[in-house]
């Protein structure tokens, strides 16, 4: 298996760059941030690799410039539904601290905004990622000196509408039930309370 590789940069596409090692050029499947990180053609890169076999497709190489990224694409396949397009995708829009720190403050919005990640698979994401370390991206930063602050817990409102998104319901119209939902209940209801009223509210 590679783990990594080490050569010139020959080509950049839109989804793959081709790397020249000792003569041999290896296509290898990127992100667009990755892509984005490169340097330019004819200068020397290191990518970190993930191999995957397909009987259809064969041998097909995954890179990341950062080691973390490449175990957060792992962490992220293991997860039903997660396929390696869907994966380059959520760390195309969330480097693996910021991914972590989405995961444990329950945000599948922000993974939603990964390009073919809807509201369900942003939710099962942040579920299972939630309290499992996603690589050392955490505790880089913290030797960066700008360690993150621990996310706050969700509110009822914000768990009902992930709820409800979890069900099918646009964001849009989540919110707003929820809203309605709090206003008639009051600021301090729990969120199986504010979930039954929102669907109730969105019944009528």
């Amino acid at each position: 298996m590679i783990g990594r590789l080490w050569g010139v940069v020959a080509e950049v596409g839109e989804e793959e760059a081709l790397l020249d090692v000792a003569g041999v050029g290896y296509v290898v499947r990127c992100g667009s941030r990755t892509l984005a990180r490169l340097p330019a053609t004819g200068e020397t890169a290191t990518l970190h690799i993930e191999s995957q076999w397909g009987e259809q497709t064969g041998m097909t190489l995954y890179g990341f410039v950062d080691r973390n990224e490449r175990r957060a694409f792992v962490m992220l396949k293991t997860i039903q539904g997660v396929g390696p397009k869907a994966a380059l995708a959520v760390l195309d829009v969330l480097p693996p601290a910021e991914l972590s720190a989405a995961a444990q403050r329950g945000d599948q919005a922000a993974v939603a905004r990964a390009q073919g990640v809807g509201p369900k698979l942003a939710l099962r994401i942040v579920t299972e990622l939630k309290d499992k370390p996603i690589g050392d991206g955490l505790v880089a930063a913290f030797h960066a000196g700008a360690a993150p602050a621990a996310p706050p817990p969700p509110s009822a409102a914000g768990e009902a509408v992930a709820a409800l998104m979890g069900l099918g319901v646009a964001e849009p119209a989540a919110r707003r039930v929820v809203e309605q939902a709090a206003l008639r209940l009051g600021d301090e209801t729990e969120a199986p309370a504010l979930i039954k009223a929102a669907l109730q509210e969105l019944g009528r």
